[in-house]
């Protein structure tokens, strides 16, 4: 799920990460949302408020709203970064850091979110858009652009166009694609919400501690990974 990459990626492992990744990624979105009333998941609904603030004087605000922005691609930069080093070291370990990374990170806003909360609630939102930042980049990395889970814009979009498609190419092959990344697409997007509700479901009695689960599901995740290639491993030195 996260260790394949390039030709022994398969179908099954996008739709494994994308499952995981965007029931996180959901969960993240309501969480932060409802705890510092910021979007945490993507920046594009950052950039009309960068501009609103800017035409209106407000520069201190603009200059937050830019910082959200900056700590999205500073994730991304990071976690590709850490993917290129490792891939000229040790490849199927490339996705070890930037995911501990991201878990720890949710963990400690967890922990201390109610805290940052009163004092510092900017600090919580730049740390989440980080977050997210580095699991959209890991992601779009390991899979070569063929899964994205922090935001649903691009989603709906290729979703629609892939539709569309399935009225005009007729040929077995070409369908038959078309029809797994449909499914694939509609994976991420029910997962996104599914990550929402339980999100919501659970501040209500948690708080902002329920970003613990999304750490749990990240380790999960990981440790799922590294069993399977241990048992695979075990395997071929008996065969």
């Amino acid at each position: 799920m996260f260790s394949h990459k390039g030709k022994t990626r398969t179908d099954k492992h996008n739709l494994g990460i994308a499952s995981l990744l965007s029931f996180v990624a959901g969960l993240v979105n309501v969480v932060g949302f409802m705890s510092v009333a910021k979007l945490t998941t993507n920046v594009t609904g950052h950039f009309a408020y960068f501009i609103d603030e800017a035409f209106l004087l407000r520069f201190s605000q603009a200059f937050h709203t830019a910082l959200y922005i900056f700590f999205f691609f500073l994730g991304a930069f990071f976690s590709n970064f850490v993917v290129e080093i490792y891939l000229r070291i040790r490849e199927n370990l490339v996705y070890i850091i930037p995911t501990v990374t991201e878990a720890v990170i949710l963990s400690l806003i967890a922990i201390f979110g109610n805290t940052l909360m009163e004092l510092h609630p900017n600090i919580i939102a730049l740390c989440l858009l980080f977050a997210m930042g580095m699991q959209n980049s890991l992601v779009t990395s390991i899979s070569h652009s063929v899964v994205r889970t922090t935001h649903l814009t691009g989603l709906f979009t290729d979703m629609g166009i892939e539709i569309s498609q399935l009225f005009f190419y007729k040929d077995k092959d070409h369908k038959s694609r078309l029809i797994q990344s449909i499914k694939l697409r509609l994976t991420i997007i029910l997962m996104f919400f599914l990550g929402g509700i339980v999100g919501g479901f659970l501040y209500k009695y948690l708080g902002i501690r329920t970003l613990l689960l999304g750490s749990f599901i990240l380790i999960i995740g990981l440790a799922y990974d590294f069993i399977k290639i241990r048992i695979l491993l075990s395997k071929r030195k008996h065969f």
